[in-house]
């Protein structure tokens, strides 16, 4: 009898044990927890092809990720870190400021030593110190621009041949990476390691047009975000980016040649006071020098760099056109 309560006893045991297994083991493995995941996975796989089916959700995506993008470039304040990423230099906060202190200084001691004014050269201290280096890189990152957008194209048509061969996206951006030219190679690698880490595909690009923000750049992000997004034919879309992007260049070229007119005409009236006062020194510089050792020639001599600014800065205004 004993015996047989006992092996009742094992059985209801091994039973209840049996059960608890059961019970517990999707939710100790995460057998629960993938299953969701799953079904989260299906179910937006099943509301993105309905949108793809359905026009009116199409189109609304596409507004969605238009407002998205739109937001996420609105102006902002660049830091010192993203105006060196976009001149593409390598450099630090400490480096930047020793370049400042070196450009400030040296102009104001050169200053002082052609003028023998201290006013002028502590304005030389503080144009060479905060403006010359911001201005070598603007016109750095502006030519680095000029560079990327010049050899972009190639580089989006190399990726529609690799889409029409089979490729996936991932392996054209690869093969951009390593055989485009500078510095669309570069920017493409970044790309590649940021899918390596993790980012998705159209954040990358995101980052691209935080380095290059040019026009073209942002044309190829929001092909990227809203093909991930509504889906497409990728290949025919990015050749059609392809020559819009060709287009605009062959416009911005043809623009350029019509104003070079204009714009040697700006430059001839720039120079024009510098070459008189140059003329007029050399052949009667004790005339000319009272302009910088009297207090009268002096404040004559600010009010025309004044003016001569204000006159430079509308000539570019009027010369400068932007495609």
């Amino acid at each position: 009898m004993d015996t047989q309560q006992l092996l009742i006893a094992g059985l209801a045991t091994l039973a209840v044990g049996g059960l608890g297994v059961a019970f517990l083991e999707p939710i100790l493995t995460g057998a629960n927890r993938a299953e969701k995941r799953q079904a989260a996975l299906s179910d937006s796989a099943k509301v993105r092809r309905k949108a793809g089916e359905d026009p009116a959700g199409r189109r609304r995506n596409i507004a969605e990720s238009l407002k998205e993008i739109e937001e996420r470039k609105k102006t902002k304040k660049l830091t010192l870190e993203q105006q060196f990423e976009q001149a593409g230099v390598d450099w630090t906060k400490k480096t930047f400021l020793l370049v400042s202190v070196g450009c400030g200084v040296g102009l104001a001691f050169l200053l002082l030593i052609l003028t023998r004014q201290p006013m002028l050269a502590l304005g030389g201290l503080l144009a060479g110190g905060l403006g010359l280096p911001r201005w070598w890189l603007s016109r750095k990152a502006k030519k680095r621009q000029e560079t990327f957008v010049a050899e972009f194209p190639n580089a989006i048509e190399a990726i529609v041949r690799g889409i029409k061969s089979g490729l996936p996206l991932n392996d054209c951006f690869r093969l951009i990476a390593t055989e485009a030219k500078e510095p669309v190679k570069t920017e493409f690698r970044r790309v590649v390691e940021a899918q390596t880490m993790g980012v998705s595909i159209s954040d990358a690009i995101q980052k691209v047009y935080d380095r290059i923000p040019t026009s073209e750049v942002s044309f190829f992000a929001i092909v990227i975000e809203i093909q991930s997004k509504a889906g497409g034919n990728l290949g025919e879309i990015l050749l059609n980016l392809s020559k819009v992007i060709r287009d605009r260049k062959k416009l911005r070229d043809k623009v350029s040649a019509v104003s070079q007119e204009a714009k040697s005409s700006a430059a001839i009236i720039g120079a024009l006071p510098f070459a008189v006062g140059a003329l007029v020194f050399w052949g009667s510089p004790d005339y000319i020098r009272l302009l910088w050792t009297t207090q009268a020639g002096q404040f004559g001599l600010m009010g025309c760099a004044g003016f001569m600014g204000v006159g430079i800065f509308v000539m570019k205004q009027m010369i400068d056109f932007d495609i």
